[in-house]
């Protein structure tokens, strides 16, 4: 499931709020950044369609709550981010990283460990 930028906002509101109201979620995005309600509401119809947002109706108003798990999308964008840009290569992924980013000695004590541990796991 391919979700933008903006409605990754949202979806972060709906993440942390468990459910909102339309308004809600622009309040909370507007803090940050303006955003009219008629775009939140644009962005919530797409996320429906999508499956990602689901509502229900409250007295009179809408009620949006997040349909998919937060990382279930993280890993659906990572995975579309290394197929469509490096071709399913996880180390060139990687060495992107490594070589364009500044990345911390705690960081790479991090990715080190990770390293470790998947070797750990894989059968021999």
């Amino acid at each position: 499931m391919r979700i933008g930028s903006v409605q990754l906002k949202i979806m972060r509101v709906l993440w942390k709020e468990g459910d909102a109201t339309a308004r809600r979620i622009g309040e909370v995005i507007s803090e940050t950044e303006p955003m009219a309600h008629s775009t939140v509401q644009t962005l919530l119809r797409q996320l429906e369609s999508k499956g990602a947002v689901v509502h229900e109706k409250r007295d009179r108003t809408f009620v949006f709550r997040a349909n998919v798990r937060e990382d279930e999308v993280g890993r659906s964008a990572a995975q579309d981010l290394l197929d469509r840009v490096f071709r399913g290569s996880v180390s060139g992924l990687v060495a992107h990283l490594l070589d364009s980013e500044e990345v911390s000695q705690t960081e790479l004590d991090e990715i080190r460990a990770l390293i470790e541990k998947k070797e750990r796991s894989e059968p021999k």
